[in-house]
């Protein structure tokens, strides 16, 4: 018994951290990795000090970010692989379902700082390359299979990703959610093999847009 108040602060400790990370991923979506840390705060329903409690500064709360977003993100393609009966579904899976690695792949893009700090730290680095790994299989499958056309690379899907994590300027949230939808449904048409007229230049690998 004369352990229960501290394993409840210990859960409320987790608790808050989990709705930090929530919130962070919810603004750095909508603004990038420059959100006010008090907005993220009160969106996560506790103080600025809580905040500053879990992650030291700004540096460390986008580490926190993208390394939960990597780890769900792997964990969700390598499930897609494994699962699918092929390649291309497992393909269709991940570009539909995988907000982590949409948002994952947009702050490495767009914000070079946060690329750099995903490089320099261990553990997000290690991730990183695992993401890339799986992607790369995804694709080398897929058109082995005879289902994605040969003129794309794995940078390609990134570029694509990135672009969906965009949020649109529409502010009826189900009419967003149906125009994603089918903008992803487009893209993924574009991706077929046989489809559409050859692509300019050659196909995009992870270190031609720097991820």
């Amino acid at each position: 018994m004369g352990d229960e108040p501290e394993g409840r602060l210990r859960a409320d400790a987790r608790r808050n951290r989990d709705r930090l990370l929530a919130a962070a991923k919810a603004w750095f979506a909508t603004h990038g990795p420059e959100a006010p840390a008090e907005e993220i705060a009160r969106a996560a329903g506790v103080s600025p000090g809580t905040l500053y409690r879990h992650f030291a500064d700004r540096e460390a709360l986008i580490q926190a970010v993208t390394l939960d977003n990597l780890d769900n993100a792997l964990a969700e393609t390598r499930a897609a692989l494994a699962e699918e009966s092929s390649a291309w579904n497992a393909l269709v899976r991940i570009l539909n379902q995988s907000q982590e690695l949409r948002l994952s792949i947009r702050l490495l893009m767009a914000y070079p700082a946060v690329g750099e700090i995903v490089k320099r730290e261990r553990d997000t680095a290690h991730l990183r390359h695992a993401m890339i790994e799986v992607l790369d299989e995804v694709v080398r499958r897929a058109q082995a299979e005879g289902t994605l056309r040969t003129d794309v690379g794995t940078g390609d899907l990134a570029v694509m990703f990135s672009l969906l994590a965009h949020p649109l300027p529409i502010m009826h949230t189900e009419m967003a959610r149906h125009a994603t939808a089918r903008c992803t449904a487009l893209l993924l048409e574009s991706l077929r093999a046989g489809a559409g007229a050859h692509l300019p230049g050659h196909p995009l690998t992870p270190a031609d847009i720097g991820a």
